[in-house]
């Protein structure tokens, strides 16, 4: 099997955009659509065709440049079932479970609803890759703008159980502002320490903070950390269960 090639930029004020590409089939999909000049730059700068559009949720910033790809390159657009109304020009949906091939790769269709309510995420078990959306962010996890805590909650875990090696991509640069939170419920994690300077680090130079890892996200990212007693004391919710330690970390986040 030919190694899938992954192209990630900036899009908008902080979203992030990115193709995937399949040499040997010369496929390519963009993940969402956030806006259409960087994703014309992008397929120019590696000389690639766009193919598809795999869309995550239906917000704005997520397929905005859906129509207008269509009519230049004739794409397949593919999103959630739940939101299929909400995407324009969507020719095919999906629900949590399905697989559908993409060149030589299987995907995987994950339901992470808690930020929209149909919002799903791209599993790509052989290349080691997920395209999180608006769900999981580095050292954060999406606004519950439509779902419930407790929705969010159920989404995570299904994140969580992934390999530990699968690199994480996710639809915004939020990780500085992330890490100035996470430094609040976290503050004496020397992975999340570590991690906030390198964070700095590669703004300042200009550079992407991602992709991350599952790993690295579940020994930094508070909102993957419920069980951790550290946090669980620095929130004097020892006793409480893992589900009302992740709203309450939502909860002051949102307040951040």
């Amino acid at each position: 099997m030919s190694n899938l090639q992954i192209e990630q930029f900036s899009a908008r004020s902080d979203n992030f955009g990115v193709l995937i590409h399949d040499p040997e089939t010369n496929l390519t999909a963009s993940i969402d659509a956030p806006e259409e000049q960087p994703i014309l730059d992008a397929l120019k700068r590696r000389g690639w065709k766009l193919t598809h559009i795999l869309t995550t949720h239906h917000h704005n910033d997520h397929v905005e440049a859906n129509l207008a790809l269509k009519k230049r390159f004739g794409v397949q657009i593919i999103g959630p079932e739940d939101e299929k109304s909400q995407i324009p020009g969507i020719d095919a949906t999906l629900n949590h479970g399905d697989h559908f091939q993409f060149g030589n790769f299987d995907i995987e269709v994950i339901s992470t609803p808690g930020h929209t309510n149909g919002e799903i995420s791209f599993y790509i078990p052989a290349a080691k890759v997920l395209f999180a959306g608006d769900t999981l962010f580095s050292l954060g996890c999406g606004r519950l703008l439509e779902g419930t805590p407790a929705t969010m909650f159920t989404s995570l875990q299904k994140l969580v159980a992934l390999p530990g090696d699968t690199q994480v991509y996710c639809g915004h640069e939020y990780s500085e502002s992330n890490a100035r939170f996470a430094l609040t419920i976290d503050p004496d994690n020397s992975a999340l320490k570590e991690r906030a300077k390198e964070i700095t680090a590669l703004r300042a130079a200009d550079q992407p903070t991602l992709p991350s890892t599952i790993l690295r996200e579940m020994a930094t990212n508070p909102f993957l950390r419920w069980h951790d007693p550290a946090i669980r004391k620095n929130l004097k919710m020892e006793n409480a269960t893992d589900e009302v330690v992740f709203a309450e970390i939502r909860k002051r986040k949102d307040h951040f």
